[in-house]
């Protein structure tokens, strides 16, 4: 039991160093202390605006490490404990040790999402949209598959969700699906959902009963604000109308409330159907584009300054991501951060947090090799 808890103890440990590193505690320690010396100085408060700005920016400073500050003084504790057990046997220490263990797991992913759900969009709603790759009615059923996941995943954290176009497969499940997610932070976790995602598993709809591989993308981005959103010439938009309706084209409306822009300079097609009114399907159809316009250029920015320093394209959607293999074993594993579970049953029904986390702990260490923190 020890030794488990100890390996526990060791591998919160680097957690803790790198969200330190991510944060810059020791360069944030040295601007504390200079600031700190400097409010000691004598006239200090001779100039009150400028004493009252250096003030502000130390409590600024203080605020941000003291969570991880908090954190440290907890494992060093839990570390004391550890050696205690490691010298003599004590039940009631070692069940001290176990429960604090737990309370700083739960604390170390609460102050680890708030600092690295930090992005300019991390906090925006998102825009999921799933479509079927080569595989036929097997890539559409798991099409289906991933939305019943995400929606899972979605109720469970109190987002709202709201489809808001899809294609039917020929036979089975979904050729494409459009979902907009709302709540805090839904793009910022959802951002580590972008790419393809492969499954392995005996066709239910093979009467052979052989293994096949399907493959579905999924592509994320963020909602843009009201303050965010971008001017587009209209004489650059196609729209048109039409009637919405359910799988294959049954209990058809009468009216053509459905809606379809497309904005021809980039040929973006943007589809709308879920709402009952034409003029409420075209505004969330507009918010789609002008988020899809605004992420082509990100993204397009992002591969110049890669291009630039030398370096590879970002890792983008068009890359496999994550395998979910169901036959000849049990296994979901991320190709990025190695993050895996042999409980797929599990994670289809939307608990994927463990692969979120991990991505959100893998980006934050790429950035902090990008931006090695100040000396």
């Amino acid at each position: 039991m020890l030794e488990v808890l100890s390996r526990e103890l060791q591998a919160y440990g680097e957690r803790l160093r790198a969200l330190g590193e991510h944060l810059d505690v020791v360069h944030v320690k040295q601007q504390i202390a200079r600031l700190e010396e400097e409010t000691t100085r004598p006239g200090f408060w001779d100039e009150p605006r400028e004493a009252q700005e250096t003030i502000q920016q130390l409590n600024a400073l203080r605020q941000r490490i003291a969570g991880w500050e908090e954190l440290e003084r907890q494992w060093q504790e839990l570390q004391a404990m550890s050696e205690l057990l490691q010298e003599e046997e004590d039940t009631e220490l070692l069940e001290e040790l176990q429960q604090g263990l737990q309370e700083l797991a739960k604390r170390l992913d609460t102050l680890e999402m708030e600092t690295l759900l930090s992005g300019e969009h991390d906090a925006n709603n998102a825009i999921l949209e799933i479509n079927a790759g080569a595989g036929g009615t097997e890539s559409c059923d798991w099409v289906q598959m991933l939305l019943r996941m995400y929606l899972r995943w979605a109720q469970e954290h109190g987002f709202r969700t709201e489809i808001l176009d899809e294609t039917p497969g020929e036979v089975a499940g979904l050729k494409s699906v459009t979902v907009r997610i709302e709540g805090r932070n839904a793009y910022g976790l959802l951002e580590s959902e972008r790419g393809v995602h492969r499954l392995v598993r005996i066709s239910p709809f093979d009467a052979n009963k052989r293994r096949h591989t399907s493959f579905a993308s999924v592509d994320v981005i963020p909602e843009l604000s009201e303050s965010e959103e971008i001017q587009i010439n209209p004489d650059d938009l196609r729209i048109e109308t039409f009637r919405a309706g359910s799988a294959g084209g049954q209990h058809m409306q009468k009216n053509e409330t459905a809606v379809r822009i497309t904005h021809i300079p980039t040929g973006i097609v943007v589809t709308c159907q879920n709402e009952r009114s034409q003029q409420r399907n075209r505004d969330m159809a507009m918010r789609v584009l002008m988020a899809r316009l605004a992420e082509r250029e990100r993204r397009a920015n992002a591969e110049r300054i890669a291009a630039l320093r030398g370096e590879p394209p970002p890792i983008e959607w068009g890359h496999q991501i994550r395998s979910y293999v169901f036959q000849p074993y049990y296994m979901v594993k991320d190709h990025r951060t190695e993050a895996e579970t042999g409980d797929v049953p599990r994670v289809m029904d939307g608990d994927i947090d463990l692969f979120i986390h991990a991505y959100l702990r893998w980006k934050g260490a790429r950035r902090n090799e990008d931006n090695p923190p100040s000396s």
